[in-house]
């Protein structure tokens, strides 16, 4: 996954535990992708900053992660999904009987997996 898109979903996950200004401009970076200069210039403080709060924001996003591992189980869980739509659109044209019993045992595990983690 590429940092970006990292970052956003660490912020999706957990930016509500970020204090409300780490939270204002964090946002402001990541999601109305402002850059570091211009949320200066916005909130009249300096860049460097701004570039701190990024950074401090950024370090305690990942070690929420560490610790709960939220976005890993998510995407884990998105990954399976995806796999069992795959398995289910393989099925509505199969026409091998064989083969339509193996996915249905596929998605009945996969779906398990998921049921048995939560």
């Amino acid at each position: 996954m590429d940092k970006i898109a990292e970052k956003t979903l660490l912020f999706d996950f957990y930016g509500e535990l970020l204090t409300e200004n780490q939270k204002e401009v964090y946002g402001e970076y990541i999601q109305d992708d402002l850059s570091v200069t211009e949320i200066a210039n916005l909130r009249g403080i300096s860049r460097q900053g701004v570039h701190d709060m990024i950074r401090r924001c950024e370090k305690i996003l990942f070690e929420y992660e560490e610790r709960l591992h939220l976005v890993e189980h998510f995407l884990k869980v998105k990954k399976t999904v995806r796999t069992i739509h795959q398995y289910a659109e393989e099925i509505s044209t199969c026409e091998d009987e064989e083969r339509f019993r193996k996915r249905i045992s596929d998605i009945k595990e996969l779906s398990s997996e998921i049921l048995d983690q939560y």
